[in-house]
C-alpha cells in the first residue's frame, strides 16, 4: 500500500477535503491519511510515498524531517529543498531572466543590524546609501516589504521620501525590498498545480477575507489570459513548485508578476470560495495519486538539481517558442524540469 500523507497546521477545510478526495478515487494500492510523526531516526523512512506539506515553513522540526524523508525516496509537495532556497528578491531576479514582467525592485540593507551583527561585521556595506539613485530607479508610489516575507506582514505603501523613511525606520532588523507600485487596472491570482495546470482567478487583495476572489471565470482579453497562464507555468517550473499561487497586476495590458513564492498557498474553502476550492482539491488529489503511483522507495535517493541552476553558472537561457502564444521567450534552460536518476518524476 502506497500512502499519501497530509502534513498541516491550523487549517481545516483543505487537508480533510484532500484526504477525502484521494480516498474517494478508490485507486488500487493508494491511500491518503493525516501524517503522524514523532522523534525521527536519521536513517528511518517516512512510510509515505508522497507527503503534501502545508506547515513545515513555520515549523523547523517538520522541515528537517521532510528533507530526510526525501533521501529515502518520499515525494514532498512542495520540495523542501527548493522552497528553502528561495526568497522573494531572488525570485524577482529569476523572473526577469526568464522574460516574465516584474516591477523594478531594489534590495535594501537592514535598517537595524541583526542581534549578532556589529559595525565591524558590515565593513563591506556602502554608507550612506545612494538614496537619490534608488528612488529615481524605483519611483513613487512604491512598496517597502520584506525580501522573504509572507501573508502581507510588514508591507508599507509609500508615496514619497518622507513616507519611505518613516516606514523604513519601522522595519527593524528585517531585510527589505523597495518595489515600484504597479498602477493596475486588473489583478489576478493563479493556482498552479503540477507545474502545468493553471486556474486564473480575478482577485482583489484589498478586500476582506472571504471576499477577495471573484467566483466567476475571469472576463479578460484571451491573449492576456494565455500570457498569465504561460508566465505562471514558467515561474513554477523554474522554481520547482508543484503547488503555488502566482499573482499578476495588469497595467497597460502587461501582467506584472507580483507575488509567486507561495509554496503553501491559501486554499481554505471560506477564503477562495467553493468553485476554486473544488478545483484545487481535485487537481491536487490527481497530482498526489500520480506521484504515489510512480514512486519507488530507494535507499539514499539522488536529490534533484535546482531548475534555475544554469543561471548561477552564467549559462544563457535558450530562446524557444511558447506553446500557448506566438511570442518567443527565453525560459527553457532554467524552466525545463530536470529528471536525474532518483529524482521526482
Amino acid at each position: 500500500m502506497k500512502k499519501i500523507g497530509v502534513l498541516f497546521g491550523v487549517e481545516n477545510t483543505f487537508p480533510s477535503a484532500l484526504v477525502d478526495c484521494i480516498n474517494s478515487m478508490e485507486v488500487d494500492d493508494v491511500r491518503a491519511e493525516f501524517v503522524h510523526v514523532g522523534g525521527v531516526r536519521m536513517d528511518e523512512p517516512s512510510g509515505y510515498a508522497v507527503i503534501v506539506d502545508r506547515i513545515s515553513h513555520e515549523m523547523p522540526f517538520y522541515r528537517a524531517w521532510l528533507k530526510s524523508a526525501m533521501l529515502a525516496g518520499t515525494e514532498v509537495i512542495n520540495n523542501s529543498f527548493w522552497s528553502s532556497a528561495d526568497d522573494k528578491f531572488f525570485n524577482y531576479a529569476l523572473a526577469a531572466k526568464l522574460g516574465v514582467a516584474v516591477p523594478r525592485t531594489v534590495l535594501l540593507p537592514h535598517k537595524q543590524f541583526p542581534p549578532q551583527i556589529n559595525t565591524r561585521s558590515v565593513r563591506n556595506l556602502e554608507y550612506p546609501l545612494d538614496w537619490d539613485g534608488i528612488f529615481e530607479h524605483v519611483g513613487f508610489p512604491a512598496f517597502l516589504k520584506p525580501y522573504n516575507g509572507g501573508g502581507g506582514r510588514d508591507v508599507f505603501e509609500v508615496r514619497n521620501r518622507d513616507e519611505f523613511f518613516h516606514a523604513y525606520d519601522q522595519s527593524g532588523d528585517l531585510c527589505m525590498t523597495l518595489q515600484t507600485a504597479i498602477k493596475h487596472q486588473e489583478y489576478f491570482r493563479c493556482f498552479v498545480v503540477g507545474q502545468s495546470e493553471v486556474r486564473v482567478m480575478t482577485y482583489d487583495p484589498a478586500k476582506p477575507y472571504g471576499q477577495s476572489y471573484d467566483l466567476d471565470p475571469p472576463s479578460c482579453d484571451p491573449e492576456l489570459l494565455r500570457r498569465m497562464e504561460r508566465d505562471a507555468v514558467t515561474l513554477c517550473q523554474a522554481l520547482g513548485y508543484d503547488l503555488n499561487t502566482v499573482e499578476f497586476a495588469v497595467e497597460g495590458g502587461i501582467p506584472y508578476a507580483i507575488d509567486f513564492m507561495n509554496p503553501v498557498p491559501d486554499a481554505d474553502l471560506h477564503s477562495v470560495g467553493e468553485p476554486h476550492f473544488r478545483w484545487i482539491v481535485e487537481a491536487m488529489a490527481r497530482l498526489a495519486v500520480k506521484k504515489a503511483q510512480a514512486a519507488s522507495p530507494t535507499n539514499g535517493a539522488c536529490l534533484p538539481e535546482m531548475p534555475w541552476a544554469a543561471f548561477l553558472a552564467g549559462a544563457p537561457a535558450k530562446k524557444t517558442k511558447a506553446k500557448s502564444v506566438s511570442k518567443k521567450t527565453a525560459v527553457k534552460s532554467a524552466a525545463k524540469k530536470r529528471k536525474p536518476a532518483g529524482s521526482r518524476p
